[in-house]
């Protein structure tokens, strides 16, 4: 007996309503709205809340009070440190993370998994243990440390201390974002350019790069953000050395600490404004690029 439903084509779920197509969810209007509540009102609580706090703190006693604790000594060598800070971290971030996606997804080694597992490091280490292991390691009491501060060179309470654990913290991010990107491109492209005559530079600089730059930037945008935020391993390594070597968030600690609050939440603003300027030029990024961005899923 001929049973015709062993020739139908098969239907998934999401085909069988009338019209041949569904949503991928089946909730109602009605606890699409209420997941979507659930959502804001989260977002509510755990950012915006808090921004709105620190804002409200900083300006408590007018903006001309907020302004002019931000023109303390203080406050401006915390700031200018902090900026410094990153401006060396994440390009040496971005050029160490390049050349990590490179060898992981370029060659195929023994020990590979291992050097994955090192880079991911730092996401599962506290910051406070890598700040120790550099104070053991570069340290006065140490045999490194000690050649070096008596060659003019210290590294801990000092500008290369701090530059050191914020570099250790942040070093996955830019590495992170350019794996997946490289694996999944291959290296097809890169090998008909090689086959070409092209050099190995030629083929980073016109095949490879623009590949990449996308996931490029945001590695570097999210590296900017946490090197300027970076509080534990750079409080172990810094000494907390007023107007020296003492950081935006080191600073706001302190004044905190000291009922200075007007001056704790100026600058506290100032660090999240520097944080929320990353995310609207990340967001301005995609919104000018959205097609090029689709191109390369980078959605």
């Amino acid at each position: 007996m001929y049973d015709s439903t062993l020739h139908e084509p098969y239907l998934t779920p999401s085909e069988t309503t009338a019209g041949g197509w569904r949503p991928a969810t089946d909730e109602t209007p009605l606890a699409r709205a209420i997941l979507i509540a659930v959502a804001m009102v989260g977002l509510a609580i755990l950012v915006l809340a808090p921004l709105a706090v620190v804002f409200a703190e900083a300006f408590a006693k007018g903006a001309g009070a907020a302004l002019a604790s931000l023109t303390q000594p203080e406050a401006a060598s915390a700031i200018k440190l902090t900026l410094l800070v990153a401006a060396i971290s994440v390009p040496v971030n971005a050029v160490f993370g390049i050349a990590a996606a490179w060898v992981i997804t370029k060659f195929d080694f023994r020990g590979k998994a291992f050097l994955i597992t090192l880079i991911d490091l730092p996401f599962s280490v506290s910051p406070v243990v890598a700040g120790l292991a550099l104070v053991l390691l570069f340290g006065t009491n140490s045999l490194l440390g000690g050649w070096l501060v008596a060659s003019g060179f210290p590294i801990i309470f000092a500008l290369p201390g701090i530059v050191l654990a914020s570099v250790f913290v942040t070093f996955p991010f830019v590495a992170r974002e350019l794996i997946p990107v490289m694996i999944e491109q291959g290296r097809t492209e890169e090998e008909a350019a090689l086959t070409l005559g092209a050099s190995g530079w030629r083929v980073f600089l016109t095949v490879t790069l623009p590949n990449i730059r996308w996931a490029l930037l945001y590695g570097v945008l999210l590296c900017n953000a946490r090197a300027m935020g970076e509080f534990g391993a750079v409080a172990v390594v810094s000494g907390k050395i007023r107007g020296q070597t003492a950081t935006m968030p080191i600073t706001i600690e302190m004044l905190y600490n000291e009922y200075l609050s007007v001056a704790a939440f100026s600058l506290a603003g100032v660090l999240a404004m520097l944080a929320l300027l990353t995310l609207v030029l990340k967001t301005a990024l995609e919104w000018r690029h959205a097609d090029q961005l689709a191109a390369t899923r980078r959605h």
